[in-house]
C-alpha cells in the first residue's frame, strides 16, 4: 500500500510528463526509439551489458519502452534484423494516431529495413 501523498505526486508528475511529450508532436509525426537497451537475448539469458556495466536483464529491458507506455501512446515495435540476434526499434505516435506508426511500420518492412525471420519448418516433426 502505497501512502496517498506518493500516490497523488505520481499522478502529477505522469500528467506533467505526458503533457511535455505531447509537445514534441507539434513538430513531427512519429518519435523514433530503441525498443530495447541490447539485441534479443538468448534463452535463459540473465544479464547483459550496457555500456561497460553488467546489469540484470529482466528489470532493464523496457528501459525505453516504458516511459513512453506509462503515458499511453500509441506504439509499434519493430524488428531491425541483425546478425546474430535481432533488435527493435519503436515507432510512437500521438494519441488516437496509430494509423501512422501502422503505416511507418508497413513502409519500413515494405523498404526491407525491418523484417521478421520466417521460421523453418523441421521435416521430422
Amino acid at each position: 500500500m502505497a501512502p496517498a501523498s506518493l500516490v497523488i505526486k505520481a499522478h502529477k508528475f505522469r500528467r506533467w510528463y505526458r503533457e511535455e511529450v505531447l509537445k514534441l508532436f507539434a513538430d513531427v509525426d512519429a518519435i523514433l526509439a530503441p525498443a530495447t537497451p541490447c539485441a534479443a537475448p538468448l534463452i535463459g539469458q540473465q544479464t547483459f551489458m550496457l555500456g561497460d556495466q553488467e546489469l540484470p536483464l529482466r528489470a532493464n529491458l523496457g528501459i525505453y519502452t516504458q516511459p513512453i507506455s506509462f503515458i499511453g501512446l500509441p506504439v509499434v515495435a519493430v524488428p531491425i534484423p541483425l546478425s546474430p540476434l535481432p533488435i527493435a526499434v519503436q515507432i510512437v505516435a500521438a494519441p488516437w494516431r496509430e494509423d501512422i506508426a501502422l503505416r511507418l511500420a508497413y513502409t519500413l518492412e515494405a523498404d526491407g529495413i525491418a523484417a521478421v525471420p520466417r521460421p523453418t519448418i523441421d521435416s521430422d516433426l
